[in-house]
C-alpha cells in the first residue's frame, strides 16, 4: 500500500519518523485551545476539534496521497480567527459565526482542490522560488525553536537578543541540541527522536517536566457547531465576512502549498520538479478544514514540522498514518500531552537541526541571476522575520514577475504568477495578515 521498498524505506524507519513528527507538532493540541479559548470556545471543545481535524487530514494524506506530511490547525490562522475576526468585532461576531466563515472557506477550498488550479500552481512556481521556500521554511522553524526555548528572546532595542544561557530551560535545550548533533554526526538512525527521548528524561529528572495527571476521557462539550452549508453561507452574507473567507483561503492555500513543496523536495519526492498525486495531497487540508470547523477549530494546514520526520527517513504515508494514530491516542492523554508539549526544550533542538538541513537548498538557487536571486532572497529573509510562510511567499510572488517585466521577459512568467501577485498585493495592503 505504501510502497516502502520503492521509496527506500522500511516500517521501523517510518514509525520512528511518524513519532518524531508527532512530538514536534503535538504542541498544537495545547496551544490551539489556549488561543481559541480567548474567542470564547470551550477548551475541551477545541482540544478534541484539533485532534479530529488533524486525524482526518493526516489520514487522508497517508492513505490517498502516500506522503509523510501531517495536517493540523495552523498557527497564525488561529490567532487571526480569534483576534482579528472575533475579538476585533467588539461582540458583533461570535465564534459560531466565525466558524461558519471557516466552513464556507473549507468548502470553496475543496472545490478549488478538485480543479487543476492548485496542482498547476505547484508546476507554475519557478524552481528558484521553490528552493527558496524550502530554505525559508528551514530558517523559520529553526528560529521558532530558538524562540520557543528562549535561547533568543525579544529585545526593545534590537528586536531579538540572546537569552539567559544559565536558565534551566535554555541549558536543557543546549544539552538536547548538543546531544542530538553528536548523534547526527555519528550517523545514528533516529537521532532526532532519540535526542527528544533523552532530553525528556533529563527534563523529568531536573523537575522541568511535571506530570500531575495522565489520562482524561475525550469529549466535545458543544457537539457539532456547524453542519448546514446554506446557513453558513447565509451568516457569511449577513455579516459581510467575504474578506475573512478570502483571507482564510489565500493564506491556507499558500501555507499548505509552500509547505508541501518544501517538505516534498526535502524528501526527494518531487518528480521533474512536479509533485506526484498533488490533487490527492492538496485535498487533505481542504477536507480537514471543513470538518474541523464543524467541531470547533480554525483552518488546518500542512505542518512544517513534518520535515523533522522526513529528516529521520520518513518517505511514505506510513509516517503520516503513525502521526494520525498518535493523535488518536493523544485524545485520551490530554494532560500528559500538555505536560510534554509545555517543555520547549524537548522539541526545540529538533526544529533547529531540521532548519540546518533544509537551508542547504540555497545552493541550488541561481545567485548569479539577480532577477531570480532577489525574489528568492526575500522569501528566505521574510519568512522567519514575520513568522509567516505565506507572507514570505507573497513577497517572492510579487517581486518575481515584476523583475521579469522590467527585464523584458514578461512572457516567460506563467500567467498564474501574475494573478497571484495581484491577489497577494491586495491581501498585504488591504486585508489582515
Amino acid at each position: 500500500m505504501f510502497r516502502l521498498k520503492e521509496y527506500g524505506t522500511n516500517v521501523k524507519t517510518e514509525l520512528i519518523a511518524g513519532m518524531t513528527t508527532f512530538l514536534t507538532m503535538v504542541y498544537i493540541v495545547v496551544v490551539n485551545p489556549i488561543i481559541l479559548s480567548d474567542a470564547g470556545v470551550p477548551l475541551d471543545q477545541v482540544f478534541m476539534a484539533t485532534i479530529i481535524s488533524a486525524v482526518i487530514g493526516t489520514l487522508w494524506m497517508a492513505i490517498c496521497a502516500n506522503y509523510p506530511i501531517a495536517i493540523a490547525p495552523g498557527m497564525g490562522l488561529n490567532a487571526y480567527f480569534t483576534y482579528a475576526v472575533v475579538l476585533a468585532s467588539d461582540g458583533k461576531i461570535d465564534y459560531i459565526t466565525a466558524f461558519a466563515a471557516v466552513f464556507v472557506a473549507g468548502i470553496i477550498f475543496i472545490i478549488l482542490s478538485l480543479t487543476p488550479l492548485r496542482e498547476k500552481l505547484i508546476t507554475a512556481i519557478p524552481s528558484n522560488l521553490k528552493y527558496a521556500i524550502t530554505a525559508g521554511i528551514g530558517l523559520f522553524i529553526a528560529f521558532l525553536g530558538l524562540r520557543m526555548s528562549k535561547v533568543v528572546v525579544a529585545s526593545d532595542s534590537n528586536l531579538v537578543m540572546l537569552g539567559d544561557l544559565t536558565s534551566p530551560g535554555v541549558l536543557l535545550t543546549l544539552f538536547g541540541l548538543i546531544f542530538t548533533v553528536i548523534l547526527m554526526v555519528r550517523n545514528i538512525n533516529g537521532a532526532l527522536f532519540i535526542g527528544m527521548v533523552v532530553t525528556g528524561i533529563v527534563a523529568a529528572l531536573t523537575n522541568q517536566l511535571q506530570i500531575e495527571k495522565v489520562v482524561a476521557l475525550p469529549h466535545l462539550p458543544e457537539g457539532i457547531l456547524i453542519w448546514n452549508p446554506i446557513e453558513a453561507i447565509g451568516q457569511v452574507i449577513s455579516y459581510g465576512l467575504y474578506g475573512v473567507v478570502f483571507s482564510f483561503i489565500l493564506v491556507t492555500l499558500f501555507d499548505t502549498t509552500g509547505t508541501m513543496v518544501g517538505v516534498a523536495k526535502q524528501a526527494g519526492l518531487m518528480k521533474d520538479d512536479k509533485l506526484p498525486r498533488a490533487r490527492q495531497a492538496l485535498l487533505a487540508d481542504s477536507v480537514a478544514t471543513t470538518v474541523g470547523s464543524m467541531f470547533g477549530t480554525s483552518p488546518t494546514t500542512a505542518f512544517v514540522e513534518s520535515s523533522s520526520g522526513v529528516a529521520v527517513g520518513g518517505r511514505t504515508g506510513l509516517t503520516s498514518l503513525t502521526v494520525a494514530v498518535l493523535f488518536i491516542v493523544a485524545s485520551f492523554f490530554g494532560p500528559l500531552v500538555g505536560a510534554l508539549s509545555s517543555v520547549a526544550a524537548i522539541t526545540s533542538p529538533t526544529l533547529i537541526i531540521v532548519g540546518a538541513l533544509m537551508i542547504g537548498s540555497v545552493k541550488e538557487i541561481e545567485w548569479s541571476k539577480f532577477d531570480e536571486a532577489f525574489p528568492a532572497f526575500l522569501i528566505i529573509l521574510i519568512m522567519p522575520l514575520t513568522s509567516s510562510i505565506s507572507t514570505g511567499i507573497a513577497f517572492g510572488f510579487i517581486v518575481y514577475p515584476l523583475l521579469k517585466v522590467i527585464k523584458g521577459e514578461a512572457k516567460k512568467v506563467n500567467i498564474m504568477l501574475y494573478i497571484f501577485a495581484i491577489l497577494f498585493a491586495f491581501q498585504l495592503i488591504f486585508l489582515p495578515h
